[in-house]
């Protein structure tokens, strides 16, 4: 029997879908399936539960969704470690997308993409640029909006291929995507990656988009999203969950399991108070450009607070008057020069 719940959930995790086997060889007597079925899942429960906090279905989701970013990747990890850099096993850094890493909404420039490609009418995309033009403009998510823009993204993406869509988010993520990342940001994943610490993406973005961020910033790989594929084209349904808010959870407790990571020496970066259950999995959270939830929970609990961006940023450290009279000022003194 193995020495504790994390050697336990360790190998019932990379033995699931094989539970007879693992449970004569490693655990008990054989039983009857049922038997075997119900002292397995109570036994991988327990460990669950007492490691992460989580009812062994989310873990189940959890498991699906990284063991579908790694089919989507090819490999576990997109971007091998330099060789020449001595690795700190057991620890990663886990960054948001949208907001976080990048401003605005990756799921926008996705959408955009796949409309330049005819995957869709105008009047198809106009629910979500408004719902993705509403969280650009107040920097606060909507759980609903991300969900039901996810959902019909897939249904755009059914029946298409797997090397279509890869070619497409090349595109979107050199076209738009890299340029609008924030380099306080990157710098912070790059500090990570120098100290020899897996820095991972986890992003209720399409996994497909993630992962060519990822590689196009030499990250460790991503976690998002998983559209499911047979035959190498896209069926419209999901593999596990939306990697939002609890999904996140989920994909980083599976993670953390696989890859034998310590959460409390893990490092977890988002904009939303919608993740507050992924900051608090790990050692150090920390709030990027937060939303207004997000930066009272911070300040409730410590947590470092960073903000990268420019326009709110400026308002919320001068005010609005002060910051509309320096701009009517500017103004002014490019009039006079003309």
């Amino acid at each position: 029997m193995p020495n504790s719940p994390r050697d336990f959930l360790a190998n019932w995790t990379a033995s699931r879908g094989n539970l007879r086997n693992f449970l004569e060889n490693q655990a008990f007597a054989p039983l009857d399936d049922e038997a075997q079925k119900a002292a397995g899942e109570a036994a991988a429960s327990a460990a669950v539960d007492s490691i992460f906090g989580l009812d062994l279905k989310s873990y189940h989701s959890g498991v699906d969704s990284v063991q579908g970013s790694f089919e989507s990747a090819g490999a576990k990890k997109i971007t091998q470690p330099d060789p020449d850099i001595p690795q700190d096993a057991g620890a990663a850094a886990f960054f948001d997308v949208d907001n976080t890493l990048i401003q605005g909404s990756s799921l926008v420039a996705f959408a955009f993409g796949l409309y330049r490609k005819r995957y869709f009418k105008l009047r198809e995309i106009l629910p979500i640029a408004w719902k993705q033009l509403k969280y650009r403009v107040s920097g606060s998510e909507n759980a609903d909006d991300i969900a039901a823009g996810r959902v019909q993204a897939l249904e755009f993406v059914k029946g298409r291929t797997v090397e279509d869509m890869v070619a497409l988010c090349e595109e979107i993520v050199d076209a738009s995507l890299a340029r609008r990342a924030y380099p306080g940001t990157n710098q912070l994943a790059q500090m990570h990656i120098a100290a020899g610490q897996q820095v991972w993406l986890v992003t209720a973005t399409p996994v497909q988009l993630a992962q060519v961020l990822a590689k196009r910033f030499g990250f460790t790989g991503a976690l998002g999203t998983v559209p499911e594929v047979v035959d190498g084209k896209f069926t419209g349904r999901l593999v596990g969950d939306i990697l939002h808010g609890p999904g996140k959870t989920h994909a980083v407790a599976a993670l953390a399991t696989i890859e034998n990571l310590d959460l409390e020496r893990c490092t977890a970066y988002s904009d939303s108070v919608n993740d507050v259950p992924m900051l608090s999995m790990v050692g150090t959270p920390v709030a990027i450009n937060p939303d207004s939830k997000l930066r009272d929970v911070a300040e409730d609990n410590g947590w470092l607070i960073r903000d990268y961006r420019s326009v709110r940023k400026a308002v919320r450290t001068y005010g609005l008057p002060a910051m509309a009279t320096a701009a009517f000022s500017y103004g002014s003194w490019r009039l006079m020069r003309k």
